[in-house]
C-alpha cells in the first residue's frame, strides 16, 4: 500500500475519493485550506492524516511544492491545478520523489467537438482561460513524462455531478428553477433546438478512475484519460428525461440562442454559452482498454442522485 497525498481533498472528487483510498488500506494525507468539510461523512476519514496547506499563498513564495514534497508520498493526486505555473512549481518539486502523480484535467481542453465521441489522442484546439490553461498542463506534464520519466498520468473530466452541489442542468447552466420547472410540470424553453451536448459523470467514478490508474500503473503512466459516463446527453433528451423522473409528461419549446440568451440572466446566459459551444461528447475507450475503466453511472443515473440530494436537503423548491 502507498502513502497518497490527496491535494484538494475535500472538494467534489477528494470527497469520493479519499475514503475510497483509506479503505483500500492506503495511507492518506488530505491536503486542503481547512475551510470546508468533506460533502459526504465517512468513517474512513477518522484514519485519514489531515494537513492544511494555502496553495495560493504558497505558491506565491514558491514554497508549495517543497511542502508537498515534505509530506513524503509515494503517490500526489493533484484535483486542484489550473495554471501551467502552478503544475510546474508542483512538479519540479516532486521530480524523483514519487512513484506515481495524477493530474485532473479537463474535457475543455478539447474545445469545441469536431469528432464525437471524442477520442484523447486528436488535435486540440482550447478556448478560453480554464481549457487553454488546462491544455498547456497537460502537454507539459506529458512532455516531462516523456523527457524526464515523470510518473504522470492525467484524467480528464466531464460536468462533475454528486451528492452536495447542483448538477449542470438540461439548460446548460446551475441554475436549480430549471428542475423546479420540471418537477412542476411547466413549461421549460430550451436554445435552439437542444441538440447540443453535455457529458456528466460523478465524482464517485471519477475516484474509482484514479485507483484503477494507480493499481495499473504501468498503462496509466504516460497517458491522459477521459472520465466520463458512457454516454452525452443532448439538452432536450435530458429535458424530457428529468420531466418524466418527476413523473411529469415533457413540455418542452425551444427559441433562437439570440433570443433565448435575453430570457436568462448574463449568468446564466454566460454558462450556457460555454457548454453549448463546446459540445461535448467523449470516448472512454482508451481507458476501458488499458486500465479497466467501467464508470457505474451513466449521467442521467448521476445527475438524479445529486437531484434526489437536493431535494432531501430542501436545496431544491418543488
Amino acid at each position: 500500500m502507498a502513502r497518497v497525498a490527496v491535494i484538494g481533498s475535500t472538494g467534489h472528487i477528494g470527497s469520493y475519493l479519499v475514503p475510497r483510498l483509506a479503505m483500500d488500506g492506503h495511507e492518506v494525507v488530505a491536503v486542503s485550506r481547512g475551510n470546508a468539510e468533506p460533502y459526504l461523512a465517512h468513517r474512513a476519514w477518522d484514519s485519514v492524516q489531515r494537513v492544511h496547506l494555502d496553495r495560493d499563498a504558497l505558491e506565491k513564495d514558491g514554497d508549495f511544492g517543497k511542502a508537498i514534497a515534505e509530506l513524503k508520498p509515494d503517490v500526489v493526486i493533484d484535483n486542484i491545478c489550473f495554471t501551467l505555473d502552478s503544475a510546474r512549481q508542483l512538479a519540479e518539486a516532486l521530480m524523483g520523489r514519487v512513484q506515481h502523480f495524477l493530474h485532473i484535467g479537463t474535457i475543455w481542453t478539447h474545445g469545441r467537438s469536431e469528432v464525437v465521441p471524442t477520442p484523447e489522442d486528436v488535435t486540440k484546439r482550447p478556448f478560453g482561460e480554464y481549457g487553454v490553461q488546462k491544455a498547456a498542463i497537460e502537454a507539459y506534464l506529458l512532455d516531462l513524462g516523456r523527457r524526464e520519466q515523470f510518473p504522470v498520468t492525467i484524467l480528464h473530466p466531464g460536468h462533475i455531478v454528486g451528492r452536495g452541489w447542483a448538477p449542470l442542468n438540461p439548460a446548460g447552466h446551475f441554475d436549480t428553477s430549471v428542475f423546479t420547472t420540471l418537477a412542476r410540470g411547466e413549461r421549460l424553453t430550451l436554445p435552439n433546438f437542444g441538440m447540443e451536448t453535455v457529458h456528466h459523470i460523478h465524482a464517485d467514478d471519477i475516484a474509482a478512475m484514479l485507483i484503477d490508474a494507480m493499481r495499473n500503473w504501468s498503462s496509466a503512466v504516460g497517458e491522459s484519460f477521459h472520465v466520463v459516463s458512457p454516454a452525452a446527453v443532448t439538452l432536450r433528451g435530458y429535458a424530457e428525461a428529468m420531466s418524466r423522473w418527476f413523473g411529469k409528461e415533457p413540455d418542452i419549446a425551444f427559441m433562437p440562442w439570440e433570443e433565448w440568451k435575453h430570457t436568462q440572466s448574463e449568468r446564466n446566459a454566460n454558462a450556457t454559452w460555454e457548454h453549448i459551444t463546446r459540445s461535448p461528447n467523449c470516448s472512454i475507450e482508451k481507458g476501458r482498454r488499458l486500465i479497466g475503466y467501467a464508470p457505474r453511472y451513466t449521467s442521467l443515473q448521476a445527475v438524479e442522485e445529486a437531484v434526489r440530494w437536493l431535494i432531501e436537503n430542501k436545496r431544491l423548491d418543488i
